[in-house]
Parts: structure tokens; sequence; C-alpha cells
């Protein structure tokens, strides 16, 4: 491997995804919402569906980065396993801490969660990155997603005699009802469960294979068109896969892993080839403001929700007041709702650029 200069799209790629986590997730109104902004109820897919894998894959990616370059400076191997640990502990404590907050309800914690996700497979993808080559991740990779997908479509869901893909009837959730303690995001089970988590293990291998394709001594242009190439043929892999095992981000079916990483690796690809071999930065500056301290902003944005959507001034909440604005002048609560949202994302940029100009980078 070589060492190659920041990437400019990889940190750009991040912020906006970040600022569109935070956006899909602070809507005027839940009521009224346009469809591509929605996740899709069970099988299926829309943009707001791309959102979460796509920056599982960026994890992966930026792992693959910042630990090769410890490596060649010759870093004790030790001392970066114990960061990790810390690392992961921390992002998993503070997903738990902004399910808690501001209530507190320590008989209700939800363990799982997308923080808590997120530093499970940032746990998983180091290690293994460190531990072992390229070709060893993606057979791990590939084992992960054809035995879950054998398991789920083949293993009997208990209480229904056969295998079972519907809401709340299938192995995954059955696993979550029995060993995940807590509290559960639909009751009986959690999106973000113990089964699926492991394909989306898989999703950070993903990002770790494509930081392998950009430590790679081939050319700048050979990188984006093997970048590329990879994602398209996991994308073509995943859309074949559909039709045995649907998409599903709800129980991060295997050819969801394919489809998203293979679209993630695409669009870093073309990013790569117009940002930083082309030299196109003009539109990336507050996609790196957010992305330079990502994890930080979204957990702000978290807090700062509970100011806008659970606080009453003047007897009603700030998305309430907002949204009886547009209803009482007759316009389109939809566009009301996602204004809003975008308003959000605003007022969220002003913390991150003021942390991005004081050079202050918040690592949890």
């Amino acid at each position: 491997m070589t060492e190659v200069k920041r990437l400019i799209s990889l940190d750009a790629f991040r912020g906006f995804t970040i600022a569109a986590m935070i956006m899909v997730n602070n809507p005027g109104s839940w009521r009224h919402v346009y469809e591509p902004l929605l996740h899709v109820k069970w099988h299926g897919i829309t943009p707001t569906d791309l959102i979460f894998p796509f920056f599982i894959f960026i994890v992966g990616v930026s792992i693959a980065l910042a630990y090769s370059k410890r490596l060649k400076a010759g870093m004790p191997r030790g001392p970066m396993y114990r960061k990790i640990i810390i690392r992961s502990l921390k992002i998993f404590l503070v997903g738990i801490l902004l399910w808690l907050f501001p209530k507190f309800d320590l008989e209700n914690i939800r363990y799982a969660g997308v923080l808590q996700r997120i530093a499970i497979v940032f746990f998983a993808s180091a290690f293994l990155f460190l531990n072992t080559r390229w070709k060893t991740q993606a057979v791990i990779a590939a084992i992960l997603l054809i035995g879950y997908w054998l398991a789920m479509v083949l293993i009997p869901t208990p209480g229904y005699g056969q295998p079972m893909l519907e809401p709340g009837a299938n192995l995954a959730a059955f696993i979550d009802s029995k060993f995940l303690p807590g509290y559960m995001w639909q009751k009986t089970w959690d999106p973000e469960g113990i089964l699926s988590t492991f394909p989306a293990i898989a999703t950070g291998i993903t990002g770790l294979l494509a930081g392998h394709i950009v430590l790679s001594k081939l050319s700048a242009e050979r990188k984006v068109i093997y970048l590329f190439s990879f994602g398209l043929f996991a994308f073509m892999i995943g859309y074949m896969w559909n039709y045995i095992f649907p998409i599903n981000k709800n129980i991060w079916t295997s050819s969801f892993v394919m489809v998203t990483s293979g679209l993630a690796a695409m669009i870093l690809a073309v990013s790569m080839f117009f940002v930083d071999m082309r030299g196109h930065t003009r539109f990336t500056k507050s996609g790196i403001v957010f992305g330079s301290n990502a994890i930080a902003v979204y957990v702000l944005a978290d807090v700062w929700g509970q100011f806008f959507y659970n606080i009453k001034y003047f007897g009603s909440s700030l998305n309430v007041h907002f949204m009886n604005m547009f209803e009482s002048a007759g316009w389109s609560l939809k566009f009301g709702s996602f204004l809003f949202a975008f308003l959000f994302i605003c007022f969220n940029y002003i913390p991150a650029w003021i942390l991005y100009k004081k050079k202050i980078f918040i690592k949890l």
C-alpha cells in the first residue's frame, strides 16, 4: 500500500451524508413529508435508506486510510487496539445517552441504535484491517452476507413453522425478542438489532475494500476506474440478489448491503475524479465543515432537537408554530416540513463551522 494525501471528496461525502441524516430525522411534521425523505416501510429502497449504509461504508474507507498511516509510521498495535476499544465504547455509550436524554428513564434503555451500530462496525472493521489482508476481509464479508441470507431464508421462524421475511415475523426479529435487552424500536424487535448487525459489519468491510483500492499503487485514474467498477459490480450483484432476498433496510439484507455499498463506491469514485483529480472543490466546503466533526454534529443535532420539538414556547413547540404558519397561509405543508428540516440543518451548521474554523475536531 502507498500513502495518499487526504481525500477532500471523502471528507465532503461524510459531511453531506451526516447533513442528510439530520434532515430526514427532523422534518417539520412527520405527517407531511415527501416520499423520498421517508424510509420505505419494508421491502424496497428510497434515497433516505441510503444514508445510514453510506455512512458505515465511509467509516470503513476512513479506517483503511487512517490506520494505514499509523502502521506505516511504525506505531505499535497495542496502543491502537486500546484506542479502538475506547472509541467504540464512547460512541456506544453516547448512543445510549442520546436515547435517555432528557428524561433518563433507566427502565427503558435502548441498547440498539444508530450510534451503537456504528460503534460495533467500527470496532470489528478496525480490528479486521489491522490483522487481515484484503482478500481475507473480502472472504469474511462474503461469509457474513451469504451466511445471513441462508439463515434468514432457510431457518424456519420459531412459531411459524417456515422461514419468514415479514415485519416482526423473521429470524432476526425472533432473536431480538429473545436476546436483545431493553427497549426495542419496534417493541418486539429493532432495526439495529442483533442478527442484522452482522451484515452491517459487511458494509463496513466493503468500505475497507474500497480503502484498499484508494491506498494501492495504481495511478489516480486507475483508482477511480477500479473503484467505480467495484461499485458497479457490487450493485449488480445486489440488484440480482434482490429477487431471492429482497432489499430491506429494516433487516439489513445482503442485497441491501451490496446495492448500497455499490452506490457508495461509485459516488466516491465520481467524487474523487471531479474533486481530487480535477480540483472542483467549490461546492465541497459545507460538506467538509460537517464532515470534520461528523458524529459530534449528529449528537449536537439530536440534543438541539429537544428544544425544537419537545419544549413549548407560547403553547406549542417551534416545529408546530412553523407548520401552523404554513397551514394558515395555505402553503404546501410538505414543503413547509422540508423547509423546516433544511433550516434545522443550517442552524446546526453554525456550531459545526465554529468548530471547523477554530480547528477543533472532536473525536468520540
